[in-house]
């Protein structure tokens, strides 16, 4: 019998606050699930800490919920052990940008088969919205008692940089649209990454939802001229159809250049998209002919409590 979309969903309470971009992403994530028609016993979810963190409790999958700033350590591993598995990791951009950095670029060499999704609000709202990288510079927001000292982690542009070969950015409160792009995800052969622009209602006063709409509310008239644009409305290509190192320069400097625009108009969308990159299940085979065939997961590892299987081999290919 073909799964409803209530059927990727559970009856843990949902206590995130009201208006929080979160439901729109957890929802999309749902509806693109139920859409691809993918079993619950071949999806996981794992997730990292803060408000992101409890999206491994709203899915109907099974759920992993790890460490902070660790999300891409565990779902590696788990895709590695099972690579029939669909492996979806999500965090916010505190926990994967921040103390997570180093997994992100990390990440990046492998291209393992997976999505990482990163809900994006320039604040840690668990934490009472101190800022997070993604916050940019000079911008202060309502529980900070000064302008923002740093300047911003530009999540798009790190991806792109570190290897990622398939690189996305979403709006939270544009459900279907971002249901679209995390099935392209998904489907996406190799490490694919989307960063969702998610207003904070309560700790970010500064990006919220009338400001990505473009609502001037110093107006009476209430303006509006969304700062969101799709770039698949736009003569935008952010696919590599050749392997050829001038034509991966140029998609990557593209994205890249895309990537910076910020205020009036912020670009949602495919940046980027290479599938013509190795992924890592394919170097792994490399070196071990039979891995697909008989991977981690699939092994009696122990028997009576001792050791019965010698997977060296590919915890030696993980050394970097």
């Amino acid at each position: 019998m073909a799964l409803k979309l209530a059927d990727y969903k559970t009856d843990v309470h949902n206590d995130w606050c009201p208006g929080c971009g979160d439901f729109g992403i957890v929802n999309a994530l749902q509806m693109a699930l139920a859409e691809m028609g993918i079993e619950r016993d071949k999806a996981t979810i794992f997730s990292g800490i803060g408000c992101s963190g409890k999206t491994s409790h709203f899915i109907n999958t099974y759920g992993v919920h790890t460490l902070h700033g660790r999300v891409l350590t565990f779902a590696q591993g788990g895709k590695l052990a099972n690579p029939d598995m669909t492996v979806v990791a999500v965090g916010g951009d505190g926990d994967g940008l921040g103390i997570g950095a180093g997994h992100f670029v990390a990440a990046g060499r492998r291209n393992i088969d997976m999505t990482y999704i990163i809900f994006d609000n320039g604040v840690y709202g668990l934490t009472k919205g101190q800022a997070s990288p993604t916050l940019k510079l000079g911008e202060q927001t309502k529980s900070l008692p000064s302008p923002n000292t740093n300047s911003n982690v530009n999540p798009i542009g790190l991806a792109v940089a570190s290897g990622f070969t398939f690189v996305a950015r979403g709006y939270s409160y544009d459900v279907r649209h971002l249901k679209d792009l995390i099935i392209k995800a998904v489907k996406h052969k190799g490490l694919s990454f989307l960063d969702v622009l998610q207003p904070c209602p309560t700790y970010n006063d500064v990006n919220t939802r009338d400001w990505y709409a473009g609502v001037d509310l110093a107006k009476e008239s209430m303006e509006r001229h969304s700062r969101i644009y799709k770039l698949e409305d736009t003569n935008f290509d952010p696919t590599v159809n050749y392997a050829g190192e001038v034509e991966v320069n140029e998609k990557l400097s593209q994205a890249l250049v895309k990537s910076l625009e910020w205020g009036d108009k912020i670009p949602t969308g495919i940046f980027y998209q290479n599938e013509l990159v190795s992924p890592f299940s394919t170097r792994l085979t490399d070196k071990i002919p039979n891995y697909l065939e008989n991977p981690p997961a699939k092994q009696i590892i122990s028997n009576s409590g001792l050791p019965n299987t010698d997977i060296s081999k590919i915890l030696d290919s993980l050394n970097v």
